[in-house]
């Protein structure tokens, strides 16, 4: 077995203000009201050769990762191919704001469905 530490101030990528402020105009956003979702990729539109990847930025707001049952008010999350789900009990109004990320990215253009199910 081998470990791999990561360091708070030596592995930190520091994120400027501006440069979140350009993510959060990029990014498709939706604000998520109070209650519990299930969020995945639909299979659709990016083909049969890659497995598509979308970063989730979650702010503005209370929610837990059920995966965590940690509850914080901004935090962020991937969904790595069409079979990742992400469970969130909302508590407050939050933004999902959405990117897509592909490491292998065709020369078309393609787009990436996110399905939010609120239960």
């Amino acid at each position: 077995m081998v470990d791999l530490t990561v360091h708070s101030k030596h592995n930190c990528f520091a994120v400027e203000p501006s440069a979140m402020q350009e993510l959060e105009q990029a990014a498709v956003s939706k604000v998520l009201q109070p209650g519990t979702y299930t969020l995945r990729l639909q299979d659709e539109g990016v083909g049969d050769r890659t497995e598509p990847v979308a970063l989730l930025w979650l702010y503005g707001g209370r929610l837990i990762n059920q995966d965590t049952e940690v509850e914080v008010n901004a935090t962020w999350c991937s969904l790595n191919g069409y079979d990742d789900t992400l469970t969130l009990n909302v508590l407050e109004p939050t933004t999902l704001a959405a990117f897509f990320c592909h490491a292998d990215l065709p020369e078309t253009e393609v787009e990436l469905v996110l399905a939010i199910t609120r239960h």
